[in-house]
């Protein structure tokens, strides 16, 4: 289990699916704190804000992370993955955590 899954499921409930990852994986306080809007399905593009911000902290694997990332969970989006992909945010959260740390530099 990895950090990221740690704070997302942790109670009480301090951090949405981004700010879990982005914690998790190293990301500095004030990047947490923008993720605060990326919850829900709230990331650019309806995004999964688990992968979104997967993405920020590993810039220059975009392509690599969304493919192993919809390989995993999917789909995507916040909205495929509740309801096409049935996907549980735990999931998505361990998913982008994993892939953070298997991109990194």
């Amino acid at each position: 289990m990895t950090k990221a899954h740690q704070l997302f499921t942790a109670v009480p409930k301090k951090h949405n699916c981004a700010q879990a990852v982005m914690d998790g994986c190293g990301g500095s306080p004030g990047q947490v704190a923008e993720m605060a809007a990326c919850g829900g399905g709230r990331a650019p593009g309806g995004l999964c804000g688990a992968l979104h911000a997967a993405l920020l902290l590993r810039p220059d694997h975009v392509e690599e992370i969304k493919a192993a990332f919809a390989r995993r969970a999917g789909a995507l989006t916040c909205r495929e993955l509740k309801t096409v992909a049935h996907t549980p945010c735990p999931v998505c959260v361990e998913t982008a955590a994993q892939l953070v740390e298997t991109f990194s530099p």
